[in-house]
């Protein structure tokens, strides 16, 4: 995992922890709106470091990565944390392990429920094969095979590929969906989710309210998964904003 930082060091501080397939990078359009306002940290999952081989650990060891780098250079503390799909995974796990403070916590899509364990494997292999069309295939067979997505969300998966591949993809899905959500702990939670995910978005939320009843739940009208972020990074940075300054 690597780290990096923009912003003021003596501004509030802010996590972002990206999805599966995709890098930091999907945050610099938001980053650049909110710099002025945050101490930002934003971070490299094993397996999706553009420029550097790795392999995805487990959503685990890369909570506790996080967990080290806070307890040691932010005096174990956040204001606010950010995590987009398998980054709102990563982030439901340090919420689970309570060994750092985070006063405002924003789950994006975050899969928090196991899926039926006959599923996983032909699942995280079909997500594998999806993610290599992405890098390899252009024009119609795009189209074709990624319809339902963004092209900025296809670049970036396009830009990570290389450096993980398939057994990176594969080994992160399969993290995500065998593990469950157990206790979760945390004063501001929320947790995001668009229209057209809502079929995937809804056990989840209904699974988070029973162990937090007073998460925030927000649900953006026609938005697919990570798309939000992806169009309107003006908005998360103005969503943000709110939760922390209250305005």
């Amino acid at each position: 995992m690597l780290f990096y930082t923009y912003g003021e060091a003596d501004k509030p501080t802010l996590l972002l922890i990206p999805g599966l397939g995709v890098s930091h990078e999907i945050f610099l359009p938001m980053i650049e709106l909110i710099k002025e306002q945050f101490s930002i940290i934003t971070v490299d999952n094993d397996g999706f470091i553009i420029g550097r081989q790795s392999q995805f650990t487990s959503v685990d060891d890369q909570a506790a990565q996080i967990i080290k780098y806070v307890q040691e250079n932010l005096d174990s503390k956040l204001d606010v944390a950010y995590g987009l799909s398998l980054g709102g995974k990563i982030l439901s796990r340090i919420l689970e392990r309570n060994e750092i403070r985070i006063d405002h916590a924003i789950m994006d899509a975050a899969p928090l429920l196991p899926l039926p364990r006959w599923s996983v494997d032909p699942l995280r292999y079909y997500q594998s094969f999806n993610v290599w069309t992405c890098y390899h295939w252009t024009g119609f067979w795009r189209f074709v095979f990624h319809s339902h997505y963004m092209d900025v969300l296809l670049d970036e998966c396009k830009k990570v590929w290389p450096y993980g591949k398939g057994k990176a993809v594969r080994d992160g899905y399969k993290s995500v969906y065998t593990t469950k959500l157990e206790r979760i702990s945390g004063n501001d939670i929320h947790f995001w989710y668009g229209t057209k995910e809502a079929f995937v978005a809804k056990p989840q939320v209904e699974h988070l309210l029973k162990l937090h009843p007073d998460t925030h739940v927000e649900v953006f009208p026609k938005m697919n998964h990570g798309q939000f972020l992806v169009d309107h990074p003006d908005e998360i940075a103005k969503q943000i904003k709110s939760i922390y300054y209250g305005k």
